[in-house]
């Protein structure tokens, strides 16, 4: 019979230990903090300001400066003239400029007298900006066409959300690091306890007391669930307050933090007791966990990766405890959830048992 007594009892112990390691607590509470205030503050919402395109004018007609003009209207691009004998693309390269725009000899001529022309953007591949100057570019182009046509657009494109309202990115990033927080804590902090008092020979001494092997389990397990109660109220106030996040606070969130838990306690303690050392610990905890860390949709969404990825993440346990944090705080959608408990509470359950299985007070 499991006696709550001795699981409070060792869970008292073993609070008083974990907050005097300042290490344990600054990954359990103040890192995953500090994560979300960075890719809070980087992606949260509003614009870096307009594209910086450095723009050479060869022509000196007024329907170039017009052109320009417009561009500058948009407030998605700053013109920045640079002289006409210069050579743009080593101008670009010396004042480390990734857009360029080039408006050739008699642009305004060719263009009233109604002759092709073309101007010509200068982008670096590997600044997503260029593609937003490029549309820019080709709408106004698009635009003076139908003016010097003296014609009307009479066909438009409007867009439609598919769903009842918008998610910025910090939406997604609140349960992805929730998620994070209920790995890392617990996975690494059981790999290296379990592995640890195998080698000082504590779980011998463990064994001379009325403790059993479930009950001192169990009193990690709760205590992991109140660490992450805490970390998921740090995250979701300061996601909503700080960033102006769009989460739903709801009952079902509690079971993904106790079930989360968990699991990666018991995993946790499984990979330390299996292990022969605390280095092969060490080695085999981060190779099952930091996988889970970038491929069950922590950082990104699961839908933005190669095929074979997804079907990847499919299998990591991480993925389904994200993924039903997703479910309940974005779109409500309490079956898909329900789902993804289940997958959680079924693992869960079995590397639990396999855990305490395992788990020996005294090594053979």
């Amino acid at each position: 019979m499991v006696s709550f007594k001795r699981v409070f009892a060792d869970l008292s112990v073993f609070r008083r230990e974990y907050l005097r390691n300042r290490t344990g607590f600054f990954f359990a509470l103040v890192f995953p903090v500090i994560l979300i205030a960075i890719f809070g503050a980087i992606f949260s919402g509003g614009s870096g300001g307009p594209v910086t395109v450095y723009t050479q004018n060869l022509d000196s007609g007024p329907i170039s400066t017009q052109f320009l003009h417009a561009l500058n209207e948009t407030n998605v691009t700053q013109i920045i003239l640079i002289p006409s004998n210069q050579n743009l693309q080593q101008y670009l390269q010396a004042h480390s400029g990734a857009i360029g725009l080039l408006i050739p000899q008699n642009f305004s001529s060719d263009f009233i007298a109604g002759n092709r022309v073309n101007v010509t953007v200068y982008s670096n591949p590997s600044d997503t900006s260029g593609e937003a100057v490029i549309q820019v570019v080709g709408g106004m182009v698009n635009a003076f066409n139908l003016g010097h046509a003296n014609a009307s657009a009479i066909l438009g494109v409007q867009t439609q959300n598919t769903v009842s309202k918008s998610y910025t990115y910090i939406d997604f990033l609140i349960p992805g690091l929730i998620g994070f927080s209920i790995l890392t804590s617990p996975m690494f902090s059981m790999v290296n306890i379990s592995s640890e008092y195998k080698k000082s020979k504590f779980f011998k001494q463990l064994s001379l007391t009325p403790l059993t092997k479930g009950e001192w389990l169990t009193s990690k397990v709760i205590w992991y669930i109140v660490l992450s109660l805490i970390s998921f109220v740090l995250m979701a106030t300061i996601g909503v307050y700080a960033f102006g996040g769009h989460v739903t606070i709801t009952s079902w969130i509690l079971p993904f933090l106790v079930v989360g838990p968990l699991f990666f306690v018991s995993l946790g303690m499984l990979v330390g007791t299996v292990t022969k050392s605390v280095e092969s610990a060490g080695v085999v905890g981060n190779i099952i966990t930091f996988p889970m860390m970038f491929l069950s949709g922590t950082f990104f969404p699961i839908s933005e990766m190669p095929g074979y990825l997804q079907s990847l993440a499919h299998i990591l346990p991480l993925y389904y405890l994200i993924a039903g944090l997703n479910n309940v705080m974005l779109y409500g959608n309490y079956s898909a959830a329900l789902i993804d408990l289940g997958v959680l509470v079924v693992l869960s359950a079995v590397v639990f048992s396999l855990a305490v299985r395992f788990f020996k007070w005294r090594e053979d």
